[in-house]
Order: C-alpha cells, then structure tokens, then sequence
C-alpha cells in the first residue's frame, strides 16, 4: 500500500468509525426532521458523493431519510474491517459485506431479522418470491439480508454484457474484416496475427496481447474460463448435472489442462504480458485505460470504469469462446438471485423500523426514478407516450464523474428493481433505454455491429435459458468459512490455484507443473467441497420446487 492508500485508508476508516450506529437526525427542512443513516458497503470506489449532492437531498425530503455511504479502498482489507466491527460490537446502520462476512456477521447477531417487517412493508418483501426468501433463512429461521440486483420487473433490460467473456478490442476486429471466432486458437490467432502486423501503437507504445487480472481478490480470469469453455453457465465455484443435480470440479479436467497449456504457449510468445503475475489491481486496471491491451477474459462490471475512458475503437466487444466449435456457449445469464450476501440493517442502529421503512420508500416508483433517471427536465425529457430520453447535453452530463458526485444519487448497493421501470415503458435506469444507446453509439462501433449483425453487446452471446432452481452456486461461497470442513477444504482449494495457476502458465516444463499441481490439489481432498455443493445444489432445488 502506498503512503496517499494508507493515509486515504486512516481516514475512512476514522470517517467511518466515528460515524457507524449514529442513526442521528440530520438537517431540518419544511418541519420535517431528516433521520440520518450511514452504510458500509464492500464494492470498491475511490469516491463519495459530495456533502451536498443533489438528488440525495431530493430524495430525503420525500422520504425523511439520508444515508451517507461509505465504500471499501484499494487495497482494504475486508476481513480485518468487519473483525474491527465485531470485537468493538459497534457498526454503521446499513452493511452490504461479502459472501463470508455476511455469514460472520450472521453468526455474530449483527444484523436484525428483516422478515419481522414483511407484514409492513409487503413492497420489501414482493421483491422475491417466498421459496427464494426461504433459501436464505438462517439457522434460527430468520432472514438478515436482502439480495441485491437480483430482482428483475417485467423482463431483463441492458445493452451491455457486464458478466464474464472474452473480450477483444473492435480495432482489431475491423482489421481482420470482422472474422467469426470460436475458438481459443482462433482468439489467440487473430491476436497473434495483429501484433505481427501492427506491434506498437500510434504513441510507438508496444500493444500487450493478452492481460491478466490474478490477484487473490481478483483470480476468476485464470481459474474459470474451462467452466465456460466447455458450455457451462456461471455457477462459478463448479458445474452441475441437470440430471443427477450433482456438483462436479472443472478444476482438472481435459479442458482445463488445454486452457493453461495454451496460456502457458502464449506467455512464452510474449502474447500475454510477462508482468501480470506480479501487478496489483490498480496496475491492472491502468493497463486496460491506456488502450494497449488486445484481449483478456474478465467481468465486465470489473473493468468497465477502465474502459470508459478509451477512445471507441478501443473499447472491447464480448466472445464467448469454447473448447471446439461443437461446444455451445453460455456466457450470458439471467440476473442470479445472490443468497450469498445482500443489505443488512445492523443492531447499532436506533431506528430499525426507520432503516427498513427507507428500504421499503427506496423502491417507490417516484424514488426508483429519481435514482435511476434523475429529475425529469434536468436529466431527461419524457415524449408525449411516455417514454424517457435525453438531449445531448443531458446525455453527457449523466455519464460525467464529476456531475455523478454532485448530483446523482444512486444508492446502488441499496434494494431496486432492475429490467423496467416501474412504468413498464421504460428500462429502469437511462443507460438500458435502447434509443439512448443506439443514438450514441460512436461510429467504429456501430460498423462492428453491422457487420456482425447485432444491435447490442449482448447480442454478441447467445441469449441465456432460464436459470436452473440451484443457480448460481458462487453464492453458496459465502457459507464455505472455516467453521466448517467443506470451506476448510475450499480455502486449501484456492490457495493451491493461487500458488501454482500462475506456475502453470509461466513453467518452462508445462506437463511437469501439472502434474504437480494435480498432486496438491487432490491431496486436499476436493470431494468433500464439491459433496457440499451437491447438498447445497439438491437442497434449494427441494425448496424452488416445494418438495
């Protein structure tokens, strides 16, 4: 951590501590008193909104509420945050954690039972039906957290892909002339070729082929792409059998050897950038906004805020890449309902039935716009039938940062509705409306989608099924702690891919890391997690399904 982290991790920290279970009455306006609540919420942003931000002040006159929003820094250490909260029994009004800590927290009574405020707020609790409110009830039959972007009205809207892919840059697409690609020899091909052809940019900066993200908090990139490879959805930690409901490890199979041999090729070509094992996220992250790197694999919603800053031609187009061209493809999903983690109101709190009134006001039809639209006449225009749109300025003006911090007000780590708006016209939040992205597109893109044929990012995957009852099983994450043998096992698991994934792609004598990796990982004894995942797996089907 450099010195500016260190000292920006004092302060919020101090910022946070002196502020947690305050729940105390902020300004006054029109007689009405202002009840104030703070929140800690895991997501990483360098930022807060400003003191006096715009559309958060709107939102408390109409509600009575304020909630001043801390979030986790680089290089923050999660865990050691949430034992500092525990060991002092003091904690912001609202906590957002991950998976593990949300069960820690659980374990602690941390958090009050939300489903004692069901019968008064029915709106809270229509966000999902009663068997999905069920497979998060804890041992004592409460329920502590509500899941988060999860809940869909009417029907899934978006025009980008913000989960897992391939990802390649529409310059190199339009130099090949738009190739289909399949394949991972296909992607590396394609890659391989332009650098052939073009090894620096126009800066004379010489292009990085392939990046990789494989960090301990940020290791997907490396692990999972056999689950994808071979045709499966995003369970993450494993893949399921429809038929036997049994949880299988990918984590050895042919796929994922032929995966890391190729990686293991390509580093040794230079294609993949020989610095990657040794970055951070930052370092990452400022890779992507130079506009050097080719492809990678990654979650869209983890380097988009990179991505935005990159002239079009540089920005990425998703692939969804498999083992051969028989293998059909499922990197697209329908949103996946979290019963990992969520928003807890906290025991600090001196308004419990205030905190969870102000969830129930947040998704109000007036306030979800607010905070997915902004005020109407400021930050959009509504036609005669209905329908939102933006003029050019208020276009520009949505998607600044610093116009965000003034006057936006998201609460996104608080409960809403994605797909519609609670109009049904409309997507729910401006960047899903469809005119609005077609008429911005800039024109390097829109070239890339016509000759491809498509009219969004998403279209560039194939369109999901519906999730099975059991999906997704990375949720399940949140219950593998060292309480017990199963997250014992798991926590060996991922520090063996930590130690030897990197080795894998890096080794001089390939079959030789394998088999060595081989040896370690089953020496852990895996089945026992993955007989944890089938319980897990059969269990909240029994649920979904009434039996």
């Amino acid at each position: 951590m450099t010195k500016k982290q260190l000292l920006s991790a004092i302060s919020a920290a101090a910022m946070l501590l002196s502020s947690v279970g305050c729940s105390l009455p902020g300004k006054k306006n029109k007689g009405q008193e202002i009840q104030k609540f703070t929140g800690f919420y895991c997501a990483r942003k360098s930022t807060n909104l400003e003191e006096d931000n715009e559309i958060r002040q709107i939102i408390a006159e109409k509600t009575g509420y304020i909630l001043y929003e801390e979030w986790l820094q680089d290089q923050a250490d999660i865990d050691k945050i949430i034992s500092d909260m525990m060991i002092s029994g003091k904690y912001p009004d609202f906590i957002s954690p991950d998976g593990p800590n949300c069960q820690r927290l659980i374990r602690q009574k941390a958090f009050i039972p939300l489903d004692n405020y069901w019968d008064k707020y029915p709106n809270l609790k229509a966000l999902y039906s009663d068997a999905q409110w069920d497979t998060l009830r804890a041992e004592d039959g409460h329920i502590y957290f509500i899941p988060l972007f999860s809940a869909v009205n009417q029907q899934v809207t978006g025009n980008v892909h913000d989960g897992e892919a391939f990802w390649i840059q529409v310059k190199v697409l339009e130099w090949a002339n738009y190739p289909e690609l399949k394949t991972l020899d296909d992607y590396f091909d394609l890659i391989e070729d332009y650098i052939a052809a073009n090894p620096v940019d126009e800066n004379g900066e010489p292009y990085i082929g392939y990046e990789i993200e494989a960090t301990e908090v940020r290791m997907f990139a490396l692990d999972n792409p056999p689950m994808f490879l071979d045709g499966y959805p995003n369970d993450g930690c494993c893949y399921v059998d429809p038929d036997t409901l049994e949880a299988k490890d990918y984590n050895l199979l042919p796929t994922a050897k032929k995966w890391f041999k190729k990686l293991n090729e390509e580093y040794h070509k230079g294609i993949i950038d020989q610095e990657c094992f040794v970055m951070d996220d930052t370092a990452y992250y400022d890779k992507l906004a130079t506009g050097r790197v080719l492809g990678m694999v990654d979650q869209h919603w983890n380097f988009g805020s990179s991505e935005r800053q990159l002239p079009a031609e540089c920005t990425y187009i998703p692939i969804g890449i498999t083992i051969d061209e028989d293998t059909v493809e499922h990197y697209r999903d329908n949103p996946a309902f979290n019963a990992s983690t969520g928003v807890g109101v906290s025991v600090s709190c001196s308004d419990p039935d205030g905190a969870v009134e102000f969830m129930s006001k947040l998704i109000e039809p007036e306030i979800l716009n607010l905070r997915f639209w902004g005020v109407e006449g400021v930050d959009y225009f509504s036609n005669d039938d209905g329908y939102f749109d933006q003029t050019e300025e208020q276009y520009n003006n949505w998607r600044d940062d610093d116009y965000s911090l003034k006057h936006k007000c998201m609460y996104s780590y608080m409960p809403h509705y994605g797909g519609m708006a609670p109009d049904g016209v409309n997507a729910y939040t401006a960047e899903n409306q469809p005119n609005i992205f077609h008429d911005h597109l800039a024109p390097s893109i829109k070239k890339c989608f016509d000759a491809y044929g498509k009219q969004t990012y998403r279209d560039f995957l194939n369109t999901p099924a519906e999730n099975p009852a059991w999906y997704p099983m990375w949720s399940f994450e949140g219950a593998a702690t060292d309480a017990t043998e199963y997250g014992k096992v798991s926590k060996k698991i991922n520090e063996i891919k930590l130690n030897y994934m990197p080795l894998l792609v890096m080794s001089n004598d390939f079959e030789k890391s394998w088999e060595e990796y081989n040896t370690a990982y089953n020496a852990v004894e895996p089945q026992i997690y993955f007989d944890a995942l089938t319980a897990e797996v059969r269990r909240r089907c029994s649920i979904i399904n009434g039996s």
